[in-house]
C-alpha cells in the first residue's frame, strides 16, 4: 500500500503553493504520486465541486452541503484514492474529511458527532498516513485570497468569524491528533515552509 496525504488550511493558506513543492520533492525522490482534491477529484466530484463552490443569490441548506461533501468524497475514494493506493502509488489530496469537520462543523455549527458518523460509513476506516495543516492568521489569509483578484467563490464569501471558528477546529484537532495531523506555520516565508515540509516528508519516506 502507499502512503496517503492531505494538506488542509483555510483559504489563503498557501496550499496550492507548497502542493507544487511537494509534488515536485516526492518524485525528485522517485516515488510514484496521484495528485488529486477535494471536493472534486472525478468527474462526478467536480460537477460537486461546482454546485458547491459557485456564488448563488439562494442559500444551501447547511445539510445539503455536508451530504455533497461526503457524496464527492465517497467517489473520490472509490474511483482514485483507494486504488492508487492499492497500486503502491502515494496519494497527495488538496482536502480530505478534516476540512469537513472544520468548515461544515467548526464553520457552520453542524455537531461532529452527526460528521463523525457519516464519515465512518463513509471512509470505512480510511485515514491520511499524514496531514499538513497550513496554519495562519485569519486576516493575513482572507487579504491574499483579495490580492489573488480570481473572484471569491461561495466559501470565501464569508465573514471573518465564519473562518476562525474554522482555524479554531483545524488546531483543536491537530491537538487531538498530532501523530497524524503537523501544524506548519504558513505564516513564514516560503524557503522556511519547505524547510519544515522537507522534515517531514524525509521521517514519512524513511518508514
Amino acid at each position: 500500500m502507499g502512503k496517503f496525504i492531505t494538506i488542509e488550511g483555510i483559504e489563503g493558506a498557501g496550499k496550492s503553493t507548497q502542493l507544487a513543492f511537494i509534488q515536485k520533492y516526492l518524485a525528485d525522490q522517485n516515488q510514484s504520486l496521484t495528485v488529486t482534491r477535494e471536493p472534486g477529484g472525478t468527474e462526478l466530484g467536480e460537477q460537486i465541486r461546482e454546485l458547491l463552490l459557485t456564488p448563488r443569490s439562494q442559500g444551501m441548506a447547511v445539510d445539503t452541503e455536508l451530504l455533497l461533501m461526503f457524496a464527492a468524497r465517497a467517489e473520490h475514494i472509490e474511483q482514485v484514492i483507494k486504488p492508487a493506493l492499492e497500486r503502491g502509488e502515494w496519494v497527495l489530496s488538496d482536502r480530505f474529511t478534516d476540512a469537513t469537520f472544520a468548515y461544515q462543523g467548526g464553520g457552520r455549527g453542524i455537531s461532529q458527532q452527526r460528521i463523525t458518523e457519516i464519515a465512518d460509513w463513509t471512509l470505512k476506516g480510511l485515514q491520511p498516513d499524514l496531514t499538513l495543516l497550513f496554519d495562519l492568521p485569519v486576516e493575513v489569509g482572507l487579504q491574499r485570497v483579495l490580492i489573488r483578484n480570481e473572484g471569491v467563490d461561495r466559501f470565501e464569501q464569508e465573514k471573518v468569524d465564519f473562518f476562525q471558528r474554522i482555524k479554531e477546529c483545524y488546531l483543536d484537532r491537530a491537538q487531538q491528533d498530532p501523530k497524524r495531523m503537523k501544524i506548519i506555520d504558513a505564516n513564514q516565508s516560503i524557503v522556511d515552509i519547505q524547510a519544515q515540509l522537507t522534515t517531514i516528508l524525509d521521517s514519512l519516506l524513511a518508514h
